[in-house]
């Protein structure tokens, strides 16, 4: 009887990519969650929006895309900035001049593989000084438990949503890939990103209005 042999698959070498790592300190509960649910997700679907979906065309195209994610990291950036300097001007107005400690602060090791983790990692330092400044104002009484826990919840559940559309955006430019005839290499190079092998499925209502797939397509 023959022996069957059977090919194994060559393995690929792993891409020596560029990467600044960074140790931050992260106090307040809010932007450590933001950390816990959202930063490893995100860094990999940034990876992917800035490397990987050059596979599928034109510079031009994905450039633009980038500039889309870093207009919406840049506009949350802006809407924290403006409520913390309104709460600065309340923490000077009563003549305060300190700020708590934490009970739990961490310390975050952040691998920064792309412009827009960076600006990601920036609007979470900042998400932690406006929790700081917040959590000051309560512990003074210038705020009350009503109003602190409401603005805990919505600056969270801000970066949250911010990051859920940037992931949102790199599954529709992925299956606008594969419709394009690209799988195979999408396929590859996600393996090699540590992301999973197959795009995953997108339900129709984390579709985004102004995110057109058509937009990735070149000619």
């Amino acid at each position: 009887m023959a022996e069957t042999t059977t090919q194994e698959k060559p393995v690929r070498p792993a891409i020596s990519r560029p990467v600044f790592e960074r140790t931050i300190k992260i106090n307040s509960e809010q932007a450590i969650r933001v950390i816990r649910k959202s930063y490893d997700r995100l860094i990999k679907s940034l990876y992917a929006i800035d490397v990987i979906l050059r596979i599928i065309g034109e510079e031009q195209a994905i450039d633009e895309l980038e500039g889309m994610v870093s207009n919406m990291i840049g506009e949350c950036a802006q809407q924290l900035q403006e409520e913390k300097t309104r709460l600065d001007k309340i923490y000077t107005e009563n003549g305060l001049t300190e700020t708590p400690t934490y009970t739990h602060p961490q310390d975050f090791k952040a691998q920064i593989t792309s412009p827009q983790v960076a600006q990601f990692l920036e609007l979470i330092k900042l998400l932690d000084q406006l929790m700081i400044v917040m959590d000051t104002l309560w512990l003074c009484q210038i705020l009350s438990n009503k109003q602190c826990s409401e603005a805990h919840y919505h600056w969270q559940q801000r970066l949250q949503r911010l990051a859920n559309r940037i992931v949102t955006i790199e599954r529709i430019a992925h299956r606008a890939a594969y419709e394009q005839g690209h799988g195979q290499a999408v396929q590859m190079a996600r393996q090699e990103s540590g992301l999973t092998a197959e795009p995953e499925i997108i339900p129709e209502h984390e579709n985004l209005s102004h995110f057109d797939k058509t937009d990735l397509e070149t000619d």
